[in-house]
């Protein structure tokens, strides 16, 4: 298959048949097409689109171009929950604990930093020592022995989409819904699960901003995972600002661990709870999201989603001291600078995308796919929209490499962070609950 013709037919707003993805997948995976050929082809299905039946196509393509895990006789439910993407959105690494602490397994295949936002990860790839790069095998003998996995997808599952993972970020095509919404479902499809929870971002920070997007790709996600055989319930949930206060990979890490030991900023724990209900909902361990809620703050309150986390740690090659004293195991900062208020008034943005950018160029995230992290650098963010700021009040601190990093970082927040006059609502947490029944808003 010549894939130029593909280019050209995709630009000219045709279609492209189920058999040529497989030819595609298959192809891409083994490396016969270059890097630049195919960023063509992202360029033109982000400005054409696909339809569903295009779409479907190309997840399944991705699917079965590469291996899959298989929980047959297992004795438990396998559910997972995946997000969008957000900026301080650390909610899978708490989350995967505590659903596994009720006895349910959670095999999450999570994925790395994309355009701005972060990626779970490099979060999990700040404890010294962690290891997100397991076989199939050792991650399905893993959950088979402690009920929980975090992994990074391996080359056996959807190997075209690891490929276009990194080269979408590389091209700016991230936005694309028939993209997002494959290159998801391939990898979570190939997970064996019995049901699937996504967290779909809206608001200023989202890939998807505008409400009727985030529906729209929500709506997508679960058609295919029905169509599937993986019953599959969608939460919209507001990335008008970071989540929680952390922003940066090793000190997301530790305010993952502060909402495992029940504590942690309201918001951060508030997601993770909503999420997590409807994980045990379709898991069929809890009767109602009250008795979910209950359950899942339980292993809380008890410590068993944290001494869950502490064996995921050891399962994982990572340094289980981080649970006990993160502050001694973690990567620092060289420099850590507090920034203050410039005036009294209304917190009217704290701009997540502007934050983003800030963690990139501090060099926490990428801008090729051949950079490096630097787990250390960051910033926490004191303030939220619609709080009374005070003049001389802390707003934020940056976590930076070197003094060139510092003034990077005030520039950001001087940018992110805008105190004015006018008092608003702030925008609603979990807004929407969509499943194939429809949408209720909440």
């Amino acid at each position: 298959m010549h894939l130029i013709d593909l280019i050209a037919r995709k630009r000219d707003g045709g279609r492209v048949t189920p058999a040529e993805w497989r030819t595609f997948a298959v192809d891409y995976a083994a490396g016969h097409y270059p890097d630049y050929q195919v960023a063509a082809l992202l360029m033109a299905i982000f400005f054409r689109g696909l339809d569903d039946e295009e779409g479907y196509a190309l997840m399944e393509a991705m699917l079965t171009s590469g291996g899959r895990l298989d929980f047959t006789g297992l004795g438990r439910p396998v559910i997972d929950k995946h997000s969008t993407g957000g900026v301080g959105d650390k909610v899978s690494i708490p989350l995967a604990p505590m659903i596994a602490a009720c006895g349910v397994a959670v095999p999450m295949m999570s994925g790395r930093g994309l355009g701005h936002t972060g990626g779970t990860l490099d979060k999990l790839e700040a404890i010294p020592g962690f290891n997100t790069r397991l076989s199939l095998a050792e991650a399905k003998a893993q959950v088979e022995r402690i009920g929980c996995v975090l992994i990074g997808q391996t080359a056996e599952i959807a190997p075209a989409d690891k490929k276009l993972y990194a080269l979408r970020d590389a091209t700016a095509t991230v936005e694309a819904i028939p993209l997002i919404a494959a290159s998801i479902m391939s990898k979570k499809m190939a997970e064996g699960l019995n049901g699937l929870v996504l967290d779909v971002k809206t608001g200023a920070g989202a890939f998807m901003p505008e409400m009727d997007r985030a529906l729209t790709l929500a709506r997508t996600m679960i058609a295919i995972g029905e169509r599937q055989g993986c019953p599959t319930v969608a939460l919209l949930t507001s990335m008008e600002h970071p989540l929680g206060v952390a922003c940066g990979n090793a000190l997301e890490i530790e305010e993952s661990l502060d909402i495992l030991r029940g504590a942690g900023p309201t918001d951060t724990r508030e997601v993770t709870l909503a999420l997590g209900a409807e994980m045990l909902l379709l898991a069929k361990v809890a009767p109602d999201r009250g008795a979910a809620r209950a359950a899942l703050e339980e292993t809380l309150s008890d410590g068993r989603a944290l001494a869950k986390f502490r064996e995921i740690v050891v399962a994982q090659g990572g340094d289980p001291r981080v649970v006990d004293d993160p502050q001694a195991v973690l990567p620092k900062a060289r420099e850590q600078v507090v920034v203050f208020a410039t005036r009294s008034g209304i917190v009217q943005r704290v701009a997540p995308r502007v934050i983003g950018r800030g963690i990139i160029a501090l060099g926490g995230g990428r801008t090729t796919m051949e950079d490096a992290v630097d787990p250390s650098v960051g910033f926490r963010i004191l303030v939220r929209p619609g709080q009374h700021a005070t003049r001389g009040q802390p707003i934020a601190t940056i976590y930076a490499r070197d003094a060139a990093g510092v003034e990077a970082g005030k520039a950001c927040i001087a940018e992110a962070i805008v105190i004015g006059e006018e008092a608003f609502e702030p925008a609603k947490l979990v807004s929407h609950r969509v499943s194939a029944e429809g949408v209720q808003e909440l």
